[in-house]
């Protein structure tokens, strides 16, 4: 009779235990927005150093917004764009409006950015890359204005409608992406027709988080991949291979916000590129990738968040002078470094004095086993790889998250130069030619800091 008795205690408590478990996984709450931002108005499309101006439109581009918030009643807001980069003036605007309107501290705000160059110009993202018009500044102007209005209001509905979701995390993996450094992209094809392996380090992992209501449904999903969305270089609105891949997710889950970040992705590009057809094709391969994560076991996330950032300076290694400006325009340059030059050339002249280095966003998420890294501007796979190996299990790198800073190298391709680790920084408007080269370790010891920043946090509500 005693067994009978402690065996039924016994099953009692499991079942217990069990049921808290099941109501912790599923304790995390999530609100939900999105709002289409293709331009009305003929802005310029971003990238590739030219004027473009868009002729139709093949699909919208769009914010999403995901709000997340734990049991301790900490919150986080994720916004994804299929736009080319945020400038720090935008961030900053943004992020003053948000924390004035909702009290989200820095850390609790990661904006992110597809990098996509089908999407328009925004205000001081590559100022220096398109022929001066007074009329494409003004239509830039009221765009980004129009831009960060949709932006805010799409954060105020997500916060606006919480319900209860539960979080899982996966990973898959999809292979188009090749080390743009390290091979001739005329000759990618052959190499791959021939089944040769291509040569250069690459990050092929789809990190993918999913968000289901507690009936199981999918509500969103956030996936991610390490390659520019350079597929296209025509002049028709549309997210690139992100894109496609987020029309794809949205058609078979038709509930649900399929929303991209662009891990680091700086030194990939998808080979072989430029028709609408491969483009198509790239972003079926992701999102049959992602596809492929949601129908096996997920990891389930608890409802803990806590979240760290800070800036970090990053050295220049030799700000512009009006001596060295002036002989710069003397040689043969192309156009952006002329229009730069130029430019730079006005502000000392109007008594600017130029920062030796430049303030540096590094963010942390830490949701229950998943560790989210943010790093601003483009950085190289090579910074993906290095942290995942560093902080083991579930760990994430974002890179063009928050602002567009610049290519951010690591210390090898800083050594080895070329685009990505030359001097090619003046192109994002720095007032200097490249970074030092200490980039690489500046960067490694702040992720080091907001990583022990969340991880030493035992998942209490923090201050605000």
């Amino acid at each position: 009779m005693i067994g009978k008795i402690a065996l039924v205690f016994l099953l009692t408590v499991l079942s217990f235990d069990v049921a808290i478990g099941n109501a912790e996984a599923g304790n995390w709450e999530a609100g939900f927005s999105r709002r289409v931002i293709t331009p009305k108005t003929p802005v310029w499309l971003a990238g590739y150093g030219m004027k473009r101006t868009p002729d139709t439109t093949i699909h919208d581009i769009w914010v999403k917004v995901l709000a997340l918030k734990d049991r301790n009643g900490n919150r986080l807001v994720l916004v994804t764009t299929d736009h080319q980069g945020m400038s720090k003036t935008i961030y900053e605007n943004l992020y003053k409006k948000i924390h004035s309107e909702f009290g989200l501290q820095r850390s609790d705000f990661m904006l992110t950015f597809s990098h996509n160059h089908c999407g328009p110009r925004l205000t001081d993202d590559l100022e220096d890359y398109y022929p001066k018009d007074s009329a494409q500044t003004r239509l830039v102007t009221e765009y980004s204005g129009w831009m960060q209005t949709e932006i805010v209001a799409a954060v105020r509905e997500a916060l606006s409608k919480f319900q209860p979701v539960r979080l899982f995390a996966g990973e898959g993996e999809c292979s188009f992406a090749v080390n743009r450094r390290d091979n001739v992209e005329a000759e990618v094809p052959k190499i791959r027709a021939e089944g040769k392996p291509l040569k250069g380090v690459v990050d092929h992992y789809v990190p993918v988080l999913a968000v289901k209501s507690m009936n199981g449904s999918l509500l969103a999903v956030l996936f991610g991949y390490a390659c520019h969305p350079t597929t296209l270089r025509i002049n028709s609105w549309n997210g690139d291979y992100p894109g496609f891949a987020q029309v794809n997710l949205e058609k078979n889950y038709p509930d649900a916000n399929a929303m991209f970040f662009n891990a680091c992705g700086g030194d990939q590009n998808p080979l072989p590129r430029r028709t609408v057809e491969l483009c198509e094709r790239y972003g079926r391969m992701l999102s049959d990738a992602v596809e492929e994560v949601l129908q096996r076991p997920m990891t389930e996330l608890a409802p803990k968040l806590q979240t760290a950032f800070e800036h970090v300076d990053l050295d220049y290694d030799v700000v512009v002078t009006q001596n060295n400006l002036d002989s710069f325009l003397q040689k043969e340059n192309t156009e952006i470094e002329v229009r730069w030059a130029r430019r730079m050339l006005e502000q000392l002249n109007n008594g600017a004095v130029f920062s030796s280095a430049y303030s540096y966003p590094v963010q942390a998420v830490r949701l229950d086993k998943l560790l989210i890294i943010g790093m601003g501007g483009e950085s190289v796979v090579d910074y993906s790889l290095k942290f995942k190996k560093k902080y083991p299990g579930l760990t994430w790198v974002s890179g063009y998250t928050n602002e567009m800073a610049a290519y951010i190298p690591s210390r090898r391709v800083w050594v080895e130069g070329g685009y990505e680790g030359g001097p090619h920084i003046n192109e994002y408007g720095r007032p200097a030619w490249r970074w030092a080269g200490t980039v690489e370790e500046r960067i490694t010891g702040t992720v080091q800091s907001v990583v022990n920043e969340v991880k030493k946090r035992n998942y209490r509500k923090k201050n605000k």
